[in-house]
């Protein structure tokens, strides 16, 4: 009984810890994400909490949503507007993740992230259908306690909404890569050299595309490149580079995103940011089927060639006459 006591407190006291860290890094996150906020000082076109949040329980699952909530309650209780609302919004930051979490664990989701199934569970069911919780609970009650007016539901449900699902598409690949990441060992100088290009140009894009010049699709050939040469290791963190870059682009009102209303950039600035994640998911999950088919196909043809060899070498052994025995 001793025993399974200490074994019991040990549990509870890692439950404890992992609820805290996950408390942590959603608020701190949620501080990072509130530096592009367009609504009121707490809607942002990017809000890394909710992937935080997916992630979390993803990979511990649902014993840490009391850090979710503790950590939408921190980000929410020094913006207001009233407690009510307080708790209503970080009612909604909570469940969306936990509906989320449920629907991919329905469509059988698996954190590798390896097949193509994997990829549009977490667009459609995790991404798009989940965080319509928190977006309709979120700006519903700052409509109904009269921050925002009723004509402007639609523009910040629409901010709302894309936040949350560009949280989920672009933060959760990355942490449930990060989870399997290793060190780089015996990597040649060339592949060193592509990975400094990549990241290079990468950023070329990202000066051209908060500029004036409406170039955002220059994006998608760095999402091929990242993807082929580097799987989804490399595509996870290129999607992120460049919907962050759209998001300061659609801040500021410059290329595709000058001369038009708040709730038209949101839509301009989701359907850009969902066709990036979608194409680096997919293209990511579709490189590494095709090296797991390869390794796959590499592993017969050894067993086979295997096969082969001990069948060959059992017909060249002489065939003794009857009643002698093989020497010794």
């Amino acid at each position: 009984m001793a025993v399974a006591g200490q074994v019991g407190y040990r549990r509870g006291g890692v439950a404890v810890v992992e609820i805290c860290v996950v408390a942590a890094l959603y608020y701190a996150s949620a501080e990072l994400g509130l530096l592009q906020q367009l609504v009121r000082g707490q809607v942002s076109p990017l809000w890394p909490p909710s992937g935080i949040a997916l992630a979390s329980l993803l990979l511990r699952g649902l014993r840490v949503w009391p850090g979710i909530a503790l950590g939408a309650f921190l980000t929410n209780v020094t913006l207001g507007p009233s407690l009510l609302a307080v708790l209503t919004i970080t009612a909604g930051n909570t469940l969306a993740p936990v509906c989320s979490y449920a629907l991919l664990r329905r469509a059988g989701f698996r954190t590798a992230l390896s097949r193509l199934q994997d990829a549009l569970a977490l667009t459609f069911l995790g991404a798009f259908t989940g965080m319509l919780v928190s977006a309709t609970a979120g700006s519903g009650t700052l409509v109904l306690t009269g921050v925002v007016d009723s004509g402007d539901f639609w523009s910040t449900w629409s901010v709302w909404w894309t936040g949350d699902a560009m949280g989920v598409l672009t933060v959760t690949p990355l942490l449930l890569l990060l989870r399997s990441a290793r060190l780089p060992r015996g990597i040649r100088r060339a592949r060193w050299v592509e990975t400094g290009l990549l990241v290079a140009a990468t950023a070329c894009v990202g000066f051209v595309e908060t500029g004036r010049t409406p170039l955002l699709f220059l994006g998608f050939p760095l999402l091929i490149w990242a993807a082929f040469r580097f799987q989804r290791a490399g595509a996870a963190p290129c999607a992120l580079a460049v919907s962050v870059f759209a998001i300061v682009a659609a801040g500021r009102k410059t290329g595709p995103f000058a001369g038009h209303d708040l709730f038209t950039n949101m839509i301009t600035l989701q359907a850009f940011n969902g066709s990036i994640a979608l194409t680096a998911l997919l293209l990511g999950a579709a490189v590494a089927e095709r090296a797991q088919t390869e390794r796959e196909i590499a592993q017969a043809c050894a067993t086979l060639a295997g096969m082969a060899t001990r069948i060959a070498g059992s017909e060249r052994r002489p065939v003794l006459p009857a009643g002698r025995s093989e020497p010794e």
